[in-house]
């Protein structure tokens, strides 16, 4: 989630520094960049300072790190539904990557691209005539820019940006759409045809856009009596919508998260919401939303049926990660919960607390001091495990096969480290179509590591955590600054961006 930053004109500057690297001038962003190698020298320090730290991996013995690309200041990243492709996203570039091999995905393909911040990316596709389309949405929350396109610079926000990545070595911006509510997550509806995708929103409206023209996508007026275009209401609050396989949208945000029926995508109807414990405000359950519900997934939710006890086999359990970045006690900093759905009858409040653990209570180590540390981007496993960012704390791998106590599975701590997504690797059929089954290989995005892969030991498969015999060995941090992927001074550029982040405050 993004607070906006307080030394806006600081963002700016890197900004600037990275679309020179681009070969693109914006006049608009004006000010002296800071030394990108200064930037780097006090991140080691302040990494070595942190008690408790390390520069090597600390990790449990049940899980392995198989491979890594250290080439991307990333932030998230989506597998597409027809293909075996990985889409990645970063502050500095925009990547396409083979995962015919999961253990090792393969680059094929690069889109130079300052954005700032796309938090959530997203694979859509549509069927044509020629074929299946495929492409990645894009949020741009302050500034978005790419040298294949450079008689659009994005200084601002509020944008959806649609990337082709039909072919995978040479992902191009297609489209754009301006929005009236913000675009820090955007999310299909149904990833496999793209129609419609929603927006964050803000604290109490969100956008829904016209995709079914890709190449002029459109924002809907949700009342065409008032002049101008009219975002939707929501009463949650607006991060991400994640969408399940009943056809529920699940809106996450400041006052917790509110469920809808989305089957008639361009007039969404609230079913229920979290209620005061969503919203922070009901003394029996504190500490449920210090700041917002970041994200959601409800397990098998076409099996739900209303007053049943909770269970993640009857499809009434709502998984959720609850952030407040900018909080360093790891007992405080922003919880992973589980949530019992127990009627979408219309009314709010029908979604009650069960259970929900801080980094702190997992019993992992090491615990950073005086670094972020909250839960962030996670992904479901079938059978009950979760992979999950938590900034500082890396990747921790959850148990909530009962969802009345979540425990601790594996986990994997880098010293210097900002985990924000973690996923499971899908499996892909022979045709190579995304399956609902997953392998034991997690992908974690980091943004100062870029991309790790782990293999995770997961109970009754029979594998283990053993690294495949022509694992690559971890790249160290140092390697980063000689990496060839991209321009130094883009990276360069990107990092002293993403450390001026680090101090933001809430979106009005």
């Amino acid at each position: 989630m993004t607070r906006r930053p307080r030394l806006l004109p600081g963002v700016l500057c890197a900004a600037a520094l990275a679309l020179t690297s681009l070969g693109i001038t914006a006049p608009a962003l004006a000010g002296g960049p800071g030394d990108p190698g200064e930037v780097r020298r006090q991140m080691l320090e302040r990494a070595a300072a942190q008690p408790g730290t390390t520069a090597s991996l600390v990790s449990s013995r049940n899980i392995a790190q198989v491979d890594s690309d250290p080439g991307q200041v990333g932030i998230s990243g989506c597998f597409t539904a027809t293909a075996p492709l990985f889409v990645t996203s970063g502050l500095d570039s925009l990547r396409v990557f083979d995962v015919s091999d999961p253990a090792r995905p393969e680059l094929t393909g690069v889109l130079p691209s300052v954005m700032f911040e796309n938090e959530a990316m997203t694979c859509g596709e549509r069927r044509t005539g020629d074929g299946t389309r495929r492409f990645a949405l894009v949020g741009v929350d302050l500034v978005q820019a790419s040298p294949g396109d450079i008689e659009h610079v994005n200084v601002g926000g509020g944008e959806l940006v649609v990337v082709d990545v039909t072919d995978p070595a040479t992902p191009t911006v297609l489209s754009r759409a301006p929005g009236t509510t913000s675009t820090h997550t955007v999310a299909c509806v149904d990833d496999t045809r793209c129609r419609y995708a929603y927006s964050a929103g803000g604290r109490s409206t969100f956008s829904i856009f016209d995709l079914r023209d890709l190449e002029n996508p459109v924002e809907v007026d949700s009342d065409r009596s008032t002049p101008g275009v009219q975002p939707f209401a929501t009463p949650t609050g607006g991060h991400k919508w994640n969408f399940d396989a009943a056809g529920i949208g699940t809106h996450t945000g400041w006052n917790g998260a509110s469920m809808w029926d989305v089957s008639k995508p361009r007039r969404p109807r609230v079913l229920t919401t979290t209620g005061k414990a969503g919203q922070g405000v009901d003394p029996d359950h504190e500490g449920w939303n210090d700041f917002i519900l970041h994200n959601a997934f409800r397990p098998h939710a076409e099996r739900f049926k209303p007053g049943r006890k909770p269970s993640l086999r009857r499809g009434n359990v709502l998984l959720v990660t609850e952030e407040d970045y900018e909080q360093t006690d790891c007992s405080l900093a922003g919880s992973f919960q589980t949530w019992w759905v127990k009627r979408l009858n219309g009314k709010p409040g029908r979604i009650v607390p069960l259970d929900k653990v801080e980094l702190s209570d997992l019993g992992t180590f090491p615990l950073p001091r005086g670094a972020f540390c909250s839960s962030h981007w996670f992904d479901y496993r079938p059978g009950g495990l979760v992979a999950a960012g938590f900034y500082g704390g890396g990747t921790q791998v959850l148990d909530v096969s009962d969802p009345r106590r979540i425990r601790t599975h594996a986990h994997a701590v880098w010293g210097l480290s900002e985990v924000w997504d973690a996923m499971w690797a899908p499996v892909y059929d022979a045709r190579g179509r995304r399956t609902d089954a997953r392998t034991n290989l997690v992908y974690s995005i980091d943004l100062v590591r870029g991309l790790d892969v782990y293999a995770v030991d997961v109970p009754g498969d029979g594998r283990g955590a053993e690294p495949p015999t022509a694992a690559t060995a971890g790249v160290s941090v140092s390697d980063r600054a000689a990496a060839n992927a991209l321009p130094l001074g883009l990276v360069g550029a990107a990092t002293a961006g993403a450390l001026l982040l680090r101090r933001r405050r809430a979106q009005g």
